[in-house]
């Protein structure tokens, strides 16, 4: 959503809200910005676009027809609008903090901050006792992940390259996002793709390149009863060999490397050689992409590759 849209949906709200009686169309087009400057068309037609979306989202928009006016009025009442105040318990106030925690390090980190940022200021306590030693983290770093998430927020449909296992190359797909999901470490988008007609998974570790939306926001419909974890479940969950990679690490660097490797010996000129087991290349290169220039893939090359898509995704 554009951000002079947000504005304006904002100050549509704003109006509705501070009003003492129903107003008409063309009062709260005099006075909400974003409004004066269209035709008569274009104005009923983004008017109306405009309370839809607020509907949808759950802001009741209430309409008053007088025998007395030609145009109906429009208002929100406020003890409709408001949320009713919130009482938690003791175990619901930790388990929210405990939550917030959960994306500290992840790209919804702001978010989730705010959020319970906001809670502590109306009172409801979210300290998490008695969880201290709990330490869950989300891994959101994958380059992918705030643009469909945005999507899926926004039901819009997107456009991405996408690498397929077997072949390793990358097609274009433009999918309608249903929903992201996280397994075994791996972060999926689940919709429906366009070009094949059919539900479809992405690993979003296999998406090259940046997310671009396509089409208008709300175009997007999931159909009734579709379990996305299921299906994230039974597909790209083949059982893969393991294997041996050879890493380079700086001398001092990278301890959580060194304790899991199998082998480390020293390199020379301030680097260290290290010999790691692994089964996924995406998965280790999205742990070793985190640990920027103290460590180099050396072998096997499609470890390599996958961490310098990594890096070149991340910068772009």
């Amino acid at each position: 959503m554009s951000r002079r849209k947000t504005e304006r949906l904002l100050n549509l709200v704003i109006c509705l809200l501070a009003t003492s009686r129903p107003l008409p169309a063309d009062q709260i087009r005099q006075v909400v910005p974003g409004y004066d400057r269209d035709g008569d068309e274009a104005f009923q037609r983004m008017f109306e676009r405009d309370k839809n979306e607020l509907r949808e989202i759950g802001i009741p928009i209430e309409v008053h027809k007088d025998p007395w006016d030609d145009e109906p009025g429009y208002r929100i009442v406020r003890q409709a609008y408001e949320l009713p105040e919130i009482t938690l318990a003791p175990d619901e106030a930790a388990v929210l903090g405990l939550a917030a925690q959960v994306w500290r390090r992840a790209s919804l980190a702001e978010a989730a901050g705010g959020a319970l940022l906001k809670l502590r200021a109306a009172g409801v306590e979210t300290q998490e006792s008695g969880m201290d030693a709990l330490e869950l983290r989300v891994d959101t770093r994958d380059p992918s992940f705030p643009a469909l998430w945005e999507a899926v927020r926004d039901r819009r449909a997107v456009r991405f390259d996408y690498r397929t296992a077997g072949s390793g190359q990358a097609r274009t797909r433009t999918v309608e996002p249903w929903g992201v999901v996280s397994r075994r470490g791996r972060w999926y988008i689940v919709g429906h793709d366009r070009d094949r007609d059919d539900h479809r998974v992405f690993r979003l570790s296999r998406i090259t390149g940046a997310v671009t939306p396509v089409g208008r926001p709300g175009a997007v419909r999931v159909p009734p009863g579709v379990d996305l974890r299921e299906m994230v479940g039974y597909r790209d969950d083949q059982a893969m060999p393991e294997r041996t990679a050879l890493l380079r690490l700086r001398t001092g660097t990278c301890q959580g490397v060194r304790h899991l490797a199998r082998e480390v010996r020293p390199a020379g000129d301030g680097w260290d050689e290290a010999e790691v087991v692994f089964a996924d290349p995406e998965r280790l290169a999205g742990w070793l992409a985190s640990l920027g220039s103290d460590v180099e893939v050396v072998d096997p090359p499609d470890a390599r590759d996958a961490v310098i898509r990594r890096l070149k995704g991340a910068m772009a």
